[in-house]
């Protein structure tokens, strides 16, 4: 029997052609039915980076493709590509239809492989999984295919240099500026750091020096475990896993001390570090203090996420221990495995030493919407969910935080929500919807 799902915040496995337009001059070609590319870029791709959106190139398999196969085809389209795309990087990406009709992409992109050319491919077919899970599948795939064949061998591991893997790009829309953040604090701890996407990274360049770090950082919930183990067994490269993403003062100073004790790092240069960012963060906390003293009747009481399972924990966090804001009831909607999901309870179960909060895994956000607004919350809420969630807000008279996808209502270019200064500009941001509600 056939479930409908409404409002899914997240995309087929299609949906890792996003992940190869947010690494500098890479582009992604598309084995796949006309249409599938530019809706996974609607609901997930603002901003379409070096060939991305429109631009990305695509075999647009017809009938004819399906019947007697399409390989002949996409080499037409992978010949066309290399004719009139500069990039340093091409991974080919399969759709249902090619992965359906059993199309050897991987033979085909062999041929192209042998000539020299730099060119991976993944099988990404959007009934095999969803795009947190096809990330993962292509990161390793250009691993594997490109940064094996053409890294530079060295003798042991460059000092305190990092890669760092943190929420998967374009379906946070905030990556980028997270990457910023994150890379910011990290050189401030003494560390070297591989973004590998966005702006701050060097680009494939920096992808072939992935075998070469010290150590791997992973910021998630789940998406990457399995990506980090694979590399601590392929190049016995270690990894600290730090299972949300840090907001504000507390998390990120916490997050900051673990990875020093993990990695044995000058712990004088790091204290230093924390305190002066702490002590920054902490002045403009107590500039608000009159502006929350007097609005105290009239801020969000209790908050909502409807969110993936690492920007949930952090925000949740976030939001209790430094806010003040009480928990209502948590929705996880990235489909989060069945393995990950108790550890994730367990996250808010001790969300702070005094407060716990109701996780519930859902991937419908109509239902999570229904049963909201079945509450009818006596007190001002917050809800940090999607643009779906306006008429929600509207409705029980809250205010909207909209974090993830799709972000209708707004355009992000820097803007990011990790460490310190992203939990700054969470508070302008909340506190920006609250105020802008008074006459």
């Amino acid at each position: 029997m056939a479930t409908l799902i409404e409002q899914p915040r997240f995309s087929c496995a299609l949906g890792a052609q996003q992940t190869v337009v947010a690494i500098k001059r890479a582009v992604p070609i598309v084995h796949a039915g006309p249409g599938c590319s530019v809706k996974i870029a609607s609901l997930i791709g603002q901003g379409e980076g070096y060939a991305g959106g429109s631009t990305i190139p695509c075999t647009n398999a017809s009938e004819q493709e399906i019947v007697f196969g399409g390989e002949n085809r996409l080499r037409q389209v992978i010949e066309g590509a290399f004719q009139v795309i500069d990039a340093d990087l091409f991974v080919v990406l399969t759709g249902c239809t090619s992965d359906i009709v059993g199309d050897d992409v991987g033979q085909v992109t062999r041929e192209f492989q042998a000539l020299g050319k730099p060119i991976v491919f993944a099988e990404t077919g959007g009934f095999k999984s969803n795009n947190y899970v096809s990330h993962e599948r292509v990161v390793r795939a250009i691993i594997e295919q490109y940064v094996e064949r053409h890294a530079e061998p060295r003798q042991g591991k460059i000092k305190n240099m990092v890669n760092l893997f943190a929420t998967i790009p374009y379906q946070d829309p905030f990556w980028n500026g997270n990457l910023i953040e994150l890379k910011r604090i990290l050189e401030g701890i003494g560390l070297q750091v591989n973004t590998l996407f966005g702006v701050d990274s060097a680009g494939i360049k920096e992808w072939l020096t992935i075998p070469h770090a010290e150590f791997n950082i992973l910021i998630s919930a789940w998406p990457g475990v399995d990506l980090v183990k694979s590399l601590q067994e392929r190049y016995g490269t270690p990894y600290y896993h730090f299972p949300y993403l840090p907001i504000g003062g507390v998390e990120t100073s916490r997050f900051l001390r673990g990875l020093v004790d993990f990695a044995q790092l000058d712990r004088d240069r790091a204290e230093a570090f924390i305190k002066k960012e702490e002590e920054k963060f902490y002045s403009y906390i107590e500039r608000t203090a009159d502006f929350l003293l007097e609005f105290r009747y009239g801020l969000p009481r209790r908050f909502y996420t409807i969110l993936d399972a690492t920007y949930a924990t952090g925000f949740a966090k976030f939001l209790l221990n430094e806010l003040g804001i009480l928990p209502a009831k948590q929705y996880i909607i990235d489909d989060t495995p069945v393995e990950h999901q108790e550890r994730i309870r367990e996250q808010f179960r001790h969300i702070s030493e005094l407060r716990s909060a109701e996780v519930v895994f859902s991937i419908d956000g109509g239902l999570i919407q229904e049963e909201i607004g079945a509450e009818k919350p006596q007190h001002r809420s917050l809800i940090l969910g999607s643009g779906w969630e306006r008429d929600l807000a509207r409705e029980i008279q809250a205010d909207l935080l909209p974090v993830g996808p799709p972000l209708t209502y707004r355009l992000v270019l820097h803007c990011g929500y990790a460490g310190y200064n992203g939990g700054l500009r969470a508070i302008e941001d909340i506190y920006d919807r609250v105020l802008d509600t008074y006459k």
